[in-house]
């Protein structure tokens, strides 16, 4: 199953973001996927934000993971510096993505055989030819 929201602005991309966090229930991987700075951060501080996170939040490129508390953990991690799947499981990513709260995962496309099943799939697409501050946000999951 498909959904699909066209935003003009980054408070519309956030709002979406927003919307799908304060949706979200414990145990679910959200796959963030788009080219550099197409919005994923921007999506997540509003997905943290429905969350009930009021802390800031930024892309964990460095760090990998970064953990927030609010109605459910946020364990938003950035693959993008993962050189392969096994350098992923030194992470330790299972605990998070089997664990007690949300994991929202920037890149996931790296990472692909370590993805659950049952992964939500986001992308985000700009397309020039409507605005600079047009994007694309389609969802693909199987329990949408």
């Amino acid at each position: 199953m498909e959904k699909i929201w066209e935003t003009m602005s980054a408070l519309d991309t956030e709002k979406i973001g927003y919307a799908l966090g304060e949706g979200a229930t414990k145990g679910q991987v959200y796959c963030l996927n788009g080219d550099l700075g197409v919005g994923k951060t921007v999506f997540s501080k509003g997905f943290a934000k429905g969350l009930g996170i009021a802390e800031h939040v930024n892309s964990p490129t460095f760090t990998i993971i970064q953990e927030y508390e609010g109605r459910l953990p946020l364990y938003h991690f950035d693959v993008y510096r993962i050189s392969s799947e096994d350098e992923m499981e030194e992470t330790g990513y299972e605990d998070y993505f089997y664990g007690e709260g949300v994991s929202l995962v920037e890149w996931a496309e790296l990472i692909p055989g370590l993805i659950p099943e049952d992964a939500i799939y986001i992308t985000i697409a700009k397309d020039y030819a409507k605005s600079e501050d047009y994007r694309k946000i389609t969802m693909k999951g199987a329990d949408l």
